[in-house]
């Protein structure tokens, strides 16, 4: 009996170290500032705690981070409306009471599945403002989260205004009561972009970049600073959407009397679904998009290299982009087909606008009048590529009757140039707009920004609530690779056209002139043989009297006698 009841003493044991172990497990020890990695069990909930907390931390903000799963952080073990937040990036602000040194917080997943991330405590003292503590439209009390949405023009991120800092134990300063210095209407906000590298989806990634833009100090010294307000304005951006492109926003609340700042809780997105099936992060790249940029990649090094020798075959490329694009925003914004639809009328219609490009020089010989519509093309390309640049996140370009006036200027101020000197103003089209091609056709199967010169422009004209938008983005290894792919290419193919073309004609005849010319020379030349000749129809007639009519015959037949 007692190896037994020694076995069984020994079990107990096991049976208690082991739910002592599985306690441990699902209790998570924070040090202030230090990240911690912490992983949610299926059905489990996990406590965070910071312990030994400094007499002077004010407040904390604990922030928690997952690649795209959203989780519950809650003040309580069982998440309460207003007590808890659901994010893939969540935080929550705990005011301590004068003799606490101890906080915990609680950590699961809504639909109780599993789910790891890292997260991170940070402590600030009575003297650093309290983000998200005026907050009038979030469910938490206090609420220092980012919330962020996303389609595919724009995104949109929101957060609620800060108070002033206060003491432990103190009671927190008026919102509204009065708009003074010594309210929060002196506080300021500073918004931050932070960009992930081009094309990298992982976890990894991500997790090393949010410890780079946990703080104060870390934003400041990483990310780039996008805009300034004041109380005053209104604490919602929307952005350029970016599928495929990681950022995280960031947000600081200054003090500017106290020289004092806070953090609200990072965001990121790729504006894009993980959970999809259908548009996801794994499949942004379309096959009816590769095929369709594939071939438009291909014609435009050709134009790029020997457009203006094959007259007619750029006339053809220019006039197939210009209908297309004309036609796809119109298609867009008035109807609701589906993408794989809308691509495939698109490219029917540019191959009718490039047949009538070509079909109207053909007829009517104008020259002038082909090169200005490529001139519009180029001129359209080089607008594009100025408000590209942070110029165009001006408030001045936030008006859209100020910016598509500009852009209209710019677009038609270029083909002014065409007149001067057609030739070279269509040699150096084809040199910068068939290298742009080749750059689209590459972005089809890798993400290069260089894509969003044209596709912002697209956006604007689609969207109208795109115009408040943030569109400027930091360019990155494989931007400068296609840049310099763009410069070779384009310099390379107006240096060789220019070579080639300098001793031929400026532009070669209309196929139509020539023909009228050849008439008119055959009617009034009579040495000429052809003049002597049935006209066409004349012959075509003859031939099938021939085929029709029965042969007479000649009459008698008797053989001659010798």
């Amino acid at each position: 009996k007692m190896p037994q009841k020694r076995e069984c003493l020994v079990l107990l044991v096991l049976s208690w170290l082991s739910s002592l172990r599985a306690q441990d497990e699902n209790r998570v020890l924070f040090s202030l500032g230090t990240f911690q990695n912490v992983s949610v069990p299926v059905n489990g909930t996990v406590q965070a705690v910071v312990s030994r907390v400094p007499a002077d931390v004010s407040f904390l903000t604990l922030q928690f981070h997952t690649h795209h799963r959203n989780v519950t952080l809650s003040y309580t073990l069982i998440p309460l409306y207003g007590f808890s937040v659901t994010v893939a990036d969540a935080g929550l602000l705990s005011n301590l009471t004068p003799r606490q040194t101890t906080v915990s917080w609680f950590l699961k997943t809504p639909d109780g599945s599993s789910a790891a991330g890292i997260g991170v405590i940070l402590p600030y003292t009575s003297t650093d403002p309290v983000p998200g503590a005026c907050n009038q439209e979030f469910p938490l009390e206090i609420d220092p989260n980012i919330y962020l949405q996303y389609n595919l023009f724009e995104t949109m991120i929101n957060f609620a205004p800060a108070n002033i800092g206060y003491g432990r134990g103190a009671i927190p300063p008026a919102c509204d009561v009065n708009m003074g210095s010594s309210t929060r209407w002196r506080l300021v906000y500073e918004v931050y972009q932070y960009f992930l590298p081009e094309g990298d989806l992982s976890e990894q990634s991500l997790i090393s970049s949010l410890e780079k833009v946990a703080n104060v100090k870390n934003v400041q010294d990483n990310s780039r600073k996008v805009v300034s307000l004041t109380s005053h304005d209104r604490t919602q951006f929307s952005f350029s959407s970016l599928p495929g492109q990681g950022v995280i926003f960031s947000v600081i609340v200054r003090d500017p009397v106290l020289n004092t700042s806070a953090s609200y809780i990072p965001v990121h997105t790729y504006a894009c679904s993980f959970n999809s099936t259908l548009d996801g992060c794994s499949d942004l790249g379309r096959v009816s998009t590769k095929v369709f940029f594939t071939v438009i990649g291909l014609a435009g090094l050709f134009v790029c290299f020997v457009g203006h020798r094959f007259f007619k075959c750029e006339l053809f490329c220019m006039g197939f982009g210009f209908t297309a694009f004309v036609f796809f925003v119109v298609i867009t914004i008035t109807t609701p087909l589906e993408y794989n639809l809308r691509l495939a009328l698109t490219a029917l219609m540019g191959v009718v606008g490039g047949v009538a490009m070509v079909m109207s020089w053909w007829r009517f010989g104008s020259v002038m009048a082909c090169v200005l519509v490529v001139g519009l093309i180029l001129g359209f390309l080089i607008s594009s590529i100025v408000v590209f640049t942070p110029l165009g996140d001006l408030p001045v370009f936030h008006n859209d009757v100020v910016f598509w006036v500009v852009f209209a200027c710019i677009m038609v101020f270029v083909p002014l140039f065409f007149i001067r000197w057609p030739r070279e103003g269509n040699i150096i089209t084809c040199g910068v707009v068939g290298a742009y091609s080749v750059v689209l056709a590459v972005n089809a199967y890798t993400y290069t920004s260089l894509s969003f010169i044209t596709l912002d422009v697209l956006k604007r004209l689609l969207n109208h609530n795109f115009s408040r938008a943030f569109i400027s983005v930091p360019l990155q290894d494989i931007d400068f690779i296609m840049i310099t792919v763009w410069v070779v290419l384009g310099v390379s193919g107006i240096v060789v056209q220019l070579y080639r073309e300098k001793s031929r004609p400026f532009f070669p005849p209309s196929p139509y002139a020539m023909w009228k010319q050849e008439r008119e020379r055959r009617k009034t030349n009579v040495l000429d043989p052809s003049h002597h000749k049935l006209s066409l129809s004349a012959q075509i007639l003859g031939r099938i009297r021939q085929l029709t009519q029965r042969a007479e015959p000649a009459g008698e037949t008797t053989p001659l006698l010798l």
